[in-house]
């Protein structure tokens, strides 16, 4: 790796600040005096929110001198060893040599395309700096040897694609108004939203056919990079329709058994337990998160038939032609988004799942917190006694109170058991909330 390269990538960097960002909910954290790590799937804004740390700093009357800015998705640096990384180093401090480097502000983006890359940041941190912000695609990024190296735990600011509030705030669509008017466009922005998903990029666009064939992209580079080039995995049209089968089944208990069995009597050859590693793998990535059935028993947990959430309503529907029933599956994605969004280290989410069925269980630590049902309209006398029902069921098995059905506009209270409600909210009164 040539350190003049270095040199211009990073001049080059610091020569684009500041720039012209709209902010994320949550800021991230600066002067914590730990590493700052900022895993979440590609192109869900975790630059942006480094980014808009750096524009923080500039605004406090830092030097952009003092930031060094390193993308490791970069053509070159991805060939980088880990003996190479110290370069960066050395190109910086040749740089700017009367810097202190304790006073600089680093930032490594996709840094886990490198292998090796833990222990280059252990060593930044424990002999040059404490303001460290690293980005990466892949969820196994905060690996045992950097957290069990740093006397306290790595801050870890997880990013998803925009929340519905932000989806809003990005459309300058007000959310604090109880004007008809602007109640009414909030409404029809939920639906977009429920439709398009929230990766910034997508959401700043107009045309529609743009939209979409960015998300095939995104798709595509998933796919190809993270999971077929990063993984080694060689099966690849077979791996891109197990991943639709998976999309595909959204909300429901998903059997890689039955998907195996599928899948064979296309005559195509794939073992079971290279299923079971990749559905694991697009998790790693971000693309699904899963989520396990209900229950006392660990033993039960651990062997139930989990169900697989879409990080993004849009990206799904870009890979699936969109179908009749999808609204409603695709309201039960974006409510587990919101759920997953606000959850912390000691929570777990979960459905319930016996005679009836209760999308989802939320827990934290040991003691169940809401349970929730999720359905376009109550409209329907079945669906309204299906709903119901299987609420109940999990309320008698949890004995939580705090009982919702969340549906696209409609809200009642529901009494069921002396002073036991069940809340009907419109999803976007909750998701404001």
């Amino acid at each position: 790796m040539d350190k003049l390269y270095l040199k211009t990538q990073i001049a080059m960097r610091q020569a684009e600040f500041p720039t012209d960002l709209k902010k994320r909910e949550k800021p991230l954290p600066v002067g914590d005096g730990k590493i700052v790590t900022i895993p979440g799937v590609r192109r869900c804004g975790k630059s942006s929110r480094m980014e808009n740390v750096v524009n923080e700093l500039l605004l406090q009357g830092i030097d952009r001198k003092r930031f060094l800015w390193v993308s490791f998705d970069d053509e070159r640096l991805v060939k980088m060893s880990s003996d190479e990384l110290n370069l960066i180093i050395e190109a910086y401090t040749e740089m700017y040599p009367d810097i202190p480097m304790g006073s600089v502000y680093m930032f490594f983006d996709e840094i886990q395309l490198i292998d090796g890359w833990e222990y280059f940041v252990m060593r930044l941190y424990k002999h040059y700096s404490k303001n460290i912000y690293i980005s990466g695609s892949n969820a196994t990024m905060l690996s045992t040897e950097l957290k069990s190296a740093l006397r306290g735990w790595p801050e870890e600011e997880e990013t998803l694609p925009l929340s519905f509030r932000e989806y809003c705030h990005f459309k300058n669509i007000k959310t604090d108004s109880w004007l008809e008017a602007d109640i009414a466009k909030v409404r029809n922005a939920f639906k977009e939203y429920n439709n398009e998903g929230g990766f910034p990029e997508v959401v700043l666009m107009s045309n529609p056919l743009a939209k979409a064939k960015t998300l095939q992209t995104y798709f595509d580079t998933m796919l190809l990079k993270d999971l077929v080039e990063h993984y080694q995995i060689s099966n690849i049209e077979v791996l891109r329709y197990y991943l639709k089968r998976i999309m595909a089944n959204l909300t429901k208990p998903t059997s890689i058994r039955a998907i195996h069995g599928d899948i064979k009597s296309r005559g195509l050859k794939v073992s079971k337990d290279d299923l079971y590693d990749w559905a694991n793998f697009a998790c790693d990535i971000f693309m699904f998160m899963r989520v396990p059935n209900y229950s006392k028993s660990l033993q039960k947990v651990e062997s139930s038939q989990p169900k697989y959430y879409c990080i993004d309503n849009g990206l799904r529907d870009a890979v699936l032609l969109p179908q009749s029933d999808d609204d409603g599956k695709k309201l039960e994605n974006t409510v587990f988004l919101q759920l997953y969004r606000n959850h912390t280290a000691i929570d777990q989410i979960y459905y319930y799942q016996g005679r009836g069925e209760c999308d989802f269980v939320v827990q934290h630590g040991t003691e169940v917190t809401a349970l929730i049902q999720v359905t376009w309209s109550m409209k329907d006398d079945d669906t309204r006694k299906r709903e119901i029902a299987g609420l109940v069921e999990a309320y008698k098995a949890t004995r939580c109170k705090k009982l919702y059905i969340i549906t696209y506009d409609e809200s009642e209270d529901i009494e069921i058991e002396g002073d036991t409600v069940i809340h009907v909210i419109p999803i976007w009164q909750w998701l404001l909330s």
